[in-house]
């Protein structure tokens, strides 16, 4: 008997395809990938091929573009109905609260699962588990959100709930899902690749791992314990296929390919449609020019950012700062050199948080930094609680990934000298991932938001030209 299981994860809103970014032996090369309706093209291809299919969506998909973020996430639920996707966890599909989630579930024809989530009262808010069945084969399926949800993001998305790591109930799941015959046991989870390599480290019994939340393309996949695990990059770009053989119930042989969404997939006329249907409100800003990059500008590198470059100058501009501070968010698919429109803006920063600033003193600018430095370096691997390290502007940071928690910071340097610990510098920032409010005094939030900032910005910077600055340098 063969199994089909695909799998995508972290698409961030991303209907439509877009520009991308791939590497070769020149090193980057922009093509154009993803899109709902080539997912669904390779989707109902495997199905046509193997009945025996199951289809699985890692979470981060209920968010991440304007149309999502306008439509609290409901623009997509069409779009997955028709993909009949088996199950979801989640992340950031928690951003519009728990209590608007829960609405949006009840509107998809499949669960949304978490093991380790709970009402404060100790009750679980979410199905942790489900059993499915295909061709005579029990697939015990186990779901877990990302544990950082009520740790480092915005409160109103843990409102009234509290995230565990999976480590406790995984393996009460496993042995129930067993109870019940299962054949496979499959952990879908959005704790990210490096914390779900520890779990299964620890947890026996696991078959596969789906794994979500930080963007790796794992194009072989990883044994650990007895699991496979794999991760298929982020918005939509891949979708990942097991072919499964079994005997007797039992897998005897596993096959997998990363398999890459683009113009060589056809699309699936009904997706195509319900996509075109999604974003048709959103034809101006599509088409709205505002400016033009010299250069591809992304997210996808660890320590610095050409993206939010752009994004940091123009609130440093507004403010008429010159240091500014925003997340290392991992989302955001890249834009391509030439034109930019205002939908790219909004894919920079969809929510459109408005331009603050605060004053901080040195030494807690280099607090700041040394705690998010160990939020993405932390040798534990459920001490990692972030994306990329932060994005700053005005300073220059030389450090070093190796050393102790609270020691990686060599030199801190503004314009050339030292940041004075006792000194006080007025910062600009969006969102209090950018500073956290337990940093400053006289935290002022200003009428201008992102957007428009970015727009002023390039009113007077036509074609932007990335420094290419090392805020974060190595030594």
């Amino acid at each position: 008997m063969k199994l089909n299981v695909l799998f995508i994860n972290d698409v961030h809103g991303y209907l439509e395809p877009h520009a991308e970014i791939f590497y070769d032996d020149t090193g980057e090369v922009v093509e154009i990938a993803g899109g709902y309706a080539h997912i669904a093209g390779i989707v109902e291809k495997i199905r046509k091929e193997n009945p025996n299919t199951l289809l699985f969506d890692g979470g981060d998909t209920l968010h991440g573009t304007k149309p999502l973020v306008d439509s609290k996430g409901e623009a997509l639920i069409p779009i997955l109905n028709a993909l009949k996707i088996d199950a979801l966890v989640g992340h950031w599909d928690f951003a519009y609260g728990p209590n608007h989630l829960q609405q949006l579930e009840k509107q998809l024809e499949f669960p949304v699962l978490g093991c380790n989530v709970y009402h404060d009262d100790g009750s679980h808010f979410l199905e942790s588990s489900l059993m499915l069945e295909q061709g005579g084969i029990k697939i015990g399926v186990i779901g877990i959100c990302a544990m950082i949800v009520d740790k480092v993001m915005p409160k109103k998305m843990s409102e009234g709930l509290k995230f565990t790591t999976g480590k406790e109930e995984v393996p009460k799941y496993i042995e129930q899902l067993k109870a019940k015959g299962a054949d496979i046991i499959l952990l879908l989870s959005h704790n990210g690749f490096p914390q779900d390599f520890e779990l299964l480290k620890e947890i026996k019994g696991v078959d596969i791992c789906l794994s979500a939340h930080t963007h790796n393309r794992i194009y072989k996949p990883i044994e650990v314990n007895g699991a496979q695990i794999v991760q298929c990059g982020c918005h939509g770009t891949f979708v990942g296929n097991f072919s499964l053989e079994l005997e007797n119930k039992k897998i005897k042989h596993i096959n997998y390919e990363l398999i890459k969404v683009d113009a060589s997939i056809p699309k699936d006329e009904k997706v195509a449609q319900l996509v075109k249907e999604a974003i048709k409100p959103f034809k101006n800003i599509n088409e709205n020019i505002v400016g033009g990059t010299s250069q591809t500008l992304h997210r996808y590198t660890t320590l610095n950012s050409t993206m939010d470059e752009l994004l940091l100058r123009a609130i440093a501009q507004s403010t008429n700062t010159e240091i500014a501070f925003s997340n290392g968010w991992r989302y955001g698919a890249p834009i391509a050199k030439g034109p930019i429109t205002e939908n790219d803006l909004y894919n920079i920063a969809p929510m459109n948080p408005p331009v603050s600033t605060v004053e901080l003193t040195g030494a807690e600018i280099e607090q700041m930094l040394e705690e998010n430095l160990e939020r993405t370096f932390c040798s534990d691997p459920f001490g990692q609680m972030g994306g990329y390290v932060k994005r700053c502007l005005g300073i220059q940071v030389n450090m070093r990934i190796e050393n102790p928690t609270g020691h990686r910071i060599q030199e801190l340097f503004f314009e050339g000298k030292h940041i004075d610990p006792k000194n006080t510098y007025l910062v600009s920032f969006v969102t209090m991932q950018g500073v956290p409010i337990k940093y400053g005094k006289n935290r002022k939030e200003h009428n201008k938001k992102a957007i428009e900032a970015m727009k002023d910005f390039l009113q007077t910077n036509k074609e932007f030209n990335p420094n290419n600055q090392y805020v974060f340098r190595l030594v």
